[in-house]
């Protein structure tokens, strides 16, 4: 059975997001869009923060980081998407769909840590304001965005290793667009039962912890921020606001594909799209569109283009 994993099986087949040709052109159409304005609403993000000095602290190094890990949640699974729509047969070699379910995990805990860690530097910056340069170094900042990235490969390494060693004779069909554990679990050739539990309790350890912390941090920081003068209160706010709604959206699908799976398959191919594209999309515009340092920033870098052109 060690063999048979590539020797039975070499590639899965998705079922996609829709049957007829003329909904394949439509969404190939509007997914293309999509990914375009993900790729350059983070890009410009990044640009933005990189090049403008006033943006250079802690929040806006994480926030850079946010858009640099959202470019690459989205590229792991939509540019395929978006190609399978021209294809009548959306096949994936095996290999691909266990690089498919590597980097989705990676990138996705990656990310939940990450959030945490914007949460942590909003809490220091609004309730430790006197000692938030000094908690909040360049140093601090690199050494949590390396503890980010770890921890997603652990958790992701964790994943793969109990999937790359099932054995997979037939079928070979996923009712998706991209190869995820729970569907990938369900083509194993023997009893996947146990298996789908622990793989539940591990993501879910992932992602209650994270939210959790998430939901402490966020409530003590309101609770300040209500205390607080009107004119901090406000500025804090908005800023807390939008982090709060990253995290709902991020979190809420991973929720109930994960930790509370429905096994409704159209809204878990609604959630999967919610999470690995819409996401992705949303952020920069959230961050954007409700910071008022942000919007200052795409001001003066509109002035600067103006004054060379």
């Amino acid at each position: 059975m060690d063999n048979g994993n590539q020797s039975v099986v070499s590639e899965f087949m998705f079922l996609g997001l829709g049957r007829s040709w003329n909904m394949q052109i439509l969404l190939f159409m509007t997914f293309l869009m999509i990914y375009i304005m993900i790729l350059s609403g983070n890009i410009a993000v990044m640009v933005l923060i990189i090049l403008d000095p006033q943006l250079h602290s802690p929040m806006y190094f994480l926030l850079a980081n946010l858009s640099f890990v959202d470019m690459w949640l989205s590229s792991v699974t939509t540019p395929k998407m978006i190609t399978d729509f021209l294809m009548e047969n959306k096949t994936i070699s095996f290999g691909g769909c266990m690089c498919q379910v590597f980097f989705v995990h990676f990138i996705g805990a990656g990310e939940m840590v990450l959030l945490v860690v914007m949460a942590y530097d909003r809490y220091v910056a609004i309730c430790k304001p006197l000692h938030y340069s000094t908690i909040m170094s360049l140093h601090r900042c690199i050494g949590l965005v390396v503890i980010e990235w770890s921890a997603g490969f652990v958790h992701s390494v964790s994943q793969l290793v109990v999937i790359v060693k099932l054995p997979f004779c037939g079928p070979r069909e996923i009712d998706s667009f991209f190869c995820d554990i729970p569907l990938v679990t369900k083509l194993a050739c023997i009893d996947s039962y146990n298996l789908d539990i622990l793989i539940n309790i591990d993501c879910g350890l992932v992602i209650v912890t994270c939210f959790v912390l998430l939901l402490i941090s966020y409530t003590y920081i309101l609770l300040t921020v209500h205390q607080s003068s009107k004119t901090g209160a406000s500025k804090a706010l908005s800023t807390c606001t939008a982090h709060i709604t990253v995290w709902v959206i991020f979190f809420v699908p991973c929720i109930f594909i994960y930790v509370w799976p429905l096994n409704i398959t159209w809204l878990d191919k609604f959630l999967a799209v919610f999470y690995g594209v819409f996401a992705p999309l949303l952020n920069p515009a959230i961050y954007t569109l409700r910071n008022k340092e942000m919007k200052n920033a795409v001001k003066r870098f509109r002035g600067y283009f103006m004054v060379f052109k």
